[in-house]
């Protein structure tokens, strides 16, 4: 398999990048990678060649680019590059820490919305009290969606769940304001009906409050309140660890109970740790399209090769693709 990855993207790039790379080179044994970006700086941190080509560019999209306008003119730029890569076939997959928005746009125009799919939908897994994780989407590729978008969610984040993380017969879940099945506006009422009827196991509504409680193994939602529920939950368990720093080192008596403990808290800190799940793959697109979270580690980069991995090596886009055809076919 063939995953190109956008070297420059992301708060440490190229660092980063490089050594997941080599790391997943190391235990994927039939895995190569195609690192796009500045060559003098990637070789700085290259202690191997084995299985990775390097593809130069000195042009990069920033945080601070306007997606659609980077993507028609800085083509290019690393991330454009790493989505043409797998267009002309080069690559299986592509993965970037960079502009998420750009990413969205590169997708969308340069790799291509699968056939049948209205919207794409970024899909983070978050943390859960089992320590399973569930997948939330769409996360904020598209800020509205209509009750047709949220059942295709719905059925691509069921596939993901099963073929990908190994779930038999995953709960899917609609992101309301209530449990009870009559809550919710015009759209979330029609897509709890229509979610009812496709070929998944829906359990009905979810409220914010139980999201980590592992209640679910798929949350839809549209990505307005998508995007507000991952920062919330980001922001929160930043805020909680940071309170927790604070208290174990204001004064002797709890330094020596932090030391104690170091092992346990530092448990913590990866459960709290979400890039550990590996990134948010952009559903709905002919080929995996992953977004790494742009403080990503070394570690988060590995899982999030691992993650690529995985959805070609189970064959979850084409799987996708023959249910929603399957499904565009009987409504017709």
């Amino acid at each position: 398999m063939r995953i190109a990855i956008d070297a420059m993207g992301g708060d440490n790039a190229p660092k980063v990048i490089v050594q997941g790379a080599m790391q997943a080179i190391k235990e994927e044994k039939n895995l190569s990678i195609t690192l796009i970006g500045d060559e003098v700086q990637i070789r700085k941190h290259l202690t191997h060649e084995e299985r990775i080509v390097i593809v130069h560019t000195d042009e990069v999209i920033t945080g601070e680019d306007d997606p659609t306008r980077a993507i028609r003119r800085k083509k290019n730029s690393s991330l454009v590059l790493m989505a043409q890569e797998v267009k002309q076939g080069r690559a299986d997959a592509c993965i970037s820490a960079g502009n998420t928005g750009a990413l969205v746009v590169a997708g969308l125009l340069i790799v291509g919305r699968m056939k049948g799919i209205e919207r794409p939908a970024l899909s983070p897994t978050l943390p859960t009290k089992n320590k399973t994780g569930f997948l939330l989407l769409d996360a904020g590729a598209n800020v509205d969606a209509n009750a047709n978008n949220l059942v295709q969610y719905g059925v691509m984040g069921s596939i993901y769940a099963e073929k990908v993380k190994g779930i038999s017969n995953p709960k899917i879940a609609l992101l309301n304001v209530g449990t009870e099945d009559t809550k919710g506006n015009n759209v979330t009422k029609e897509a709890f009906q229509l979610l009812k009827e496709a070929p998944i196991n829906f359990i009905g509504n979810i409220e914010a409050r139980d999201l980590l409680a592992g209640v679910a193994d798929v949350v839809v939602t549209d990505g307005f309140s998508g995007n507000i529920t991952l920062k919330s939950i980001e922001g929160t368990a930043m805020y909680v660890l940071d309170l927790l720093k604070g208290v174990l080192t204001s004064s002797l008596k709890t330094k020596l109970a932090a030391g104690l403990i170091k092992k346990d808290l530092m448990s913590l800190k990866e459960q709290l740790d979400y890039p550990e799940y590996g990134g948010a793959a952009l559903f709905g697109l002919k080929a995996p399209v992953i977004k790494s979270h742009g403080s990503s580690n070394e570690r988060a980069v590995y899982h999030t090769i691992k993650q690529a991995c995985n959805m070609i090596d189970n064959n979850v886009m084409n799987v996708i693709n023959e249910t929603i055809q399957s499904m565009n076919k009987k409504e017709k």
